[in-house]
């Protein structure tokens, strides 16, 4: 039988330590790649950091199977058995440019069921964890049922660049949300911002392109919060495919999707 109390505390432990080796290697010079455009980086570290929790898990728990960013894992078609999805830098662009606002992100599922995850804001050691049917905590402070917030007191979290390159849905919805809302943000992290949304310091988040390994451990967190997620177009994830996002507390979600992602229909 799978000791998930064991893989819970073993996992945090892992990511502190490699948080505590991105630090450190903040001194050393980056090596700097792109991958599938000019924008969508990738450093020495992030490979390195993945190689980490890839040889640890491998070494501890041979049984289990590693979806990662940088394609360092395993070749998955499904996700029977126990399946890490692994960020190890999400916000890699930030780091690079910022040296913060970005997270290591993972989630670990059993037969396709988000059991534990764990997205730990490395340079403002923030670690927001969650354990399936345990609640959602950052640090040692747990984190309450997302309250109702009326969309006029709203603040939202958008990645603007869908604006340009989503084909799907006219992107001029955005702009009475974005006048009916308090406030709009970008950070730059997916996961980050699907921390907040589980945190309640935003309400929702719109995106119109994630991997799994962006969104797997903030999902989880929201589950334990009440949160919703779904594909702008209603559906659920796969948590193998990339997907749109729209994901908030259930009041928010729905009048997004009906008012503004539906509204013709």
């Amino acid at each position: 039988m799978t000791n998930w109390t064991e893989i819970d505390e073993i996992a945090k432990k892992w990511v502190r330590e490699a948080g505590s080796r991105i630090k450190q290697s903040m001194q050393e010079n980056l090596t700097i790649e792109t991958k599938s455009n000019p924008n969508d980086l990738v450093t020495n570290i992030d490979k390195e950091t993945e190689r980490f929790f890839i040889d640890c898990i491998q070494q501890t728990f041979p049984g289990h199977r590693i979806l990662g960013e940088e394609g360092q894992g395993d070749k998955l078609h499904s996700l029977d058995g126990v399946v890490w999805i692994i960020d190890p830098i999400d916000g890699t662009m930030n780091f690079v440019h910022q040296q913060r606002h970005f997270a290591i992100s993972i989630g670990i599922f059993e037969n396709g069921k988000g059991k534990i995850g764990l997205i730990y804001d490395v340079m403002q050691d923030e670690l927001y964890h969650a354990f399936s049917g345990e609640g959602a905590y950052m640090n040692d402070t747990a984190l309450p049922s997302l309250r109702e917030v009326p969309i006029e007191e709203a603040i939202i979290a958008v990645n603007a660049t869908w604006v340009t390159e989503n084909r799907r849905i006219d992107p001029g919805i955005l702009a009475p949300l974005v006048k009916r809302v308090r406030g709009t943000r970008s950070y730059g992290s997916a996961a980050l911002e699907l921390a907040s949304v589980a945190a309640g310091r935003i309400d929702a988040y719109i995106t119109m392109r994630l991997a799994p390994w962006d969104y797997a451990a903030g999902c989880i967190l929201l589950n334990e919060v009440g949160g919703i997620y779904t594909t702008v177009e209603g559906e659920h994830f796969t948590f193998l495919d990339n997907h749109s996002v729209l994901a908030g507390n259930p009041a928010i979600h729905k009048i997004i999707f009906n008012d503004y992602l539906h509204a013709d229909k």
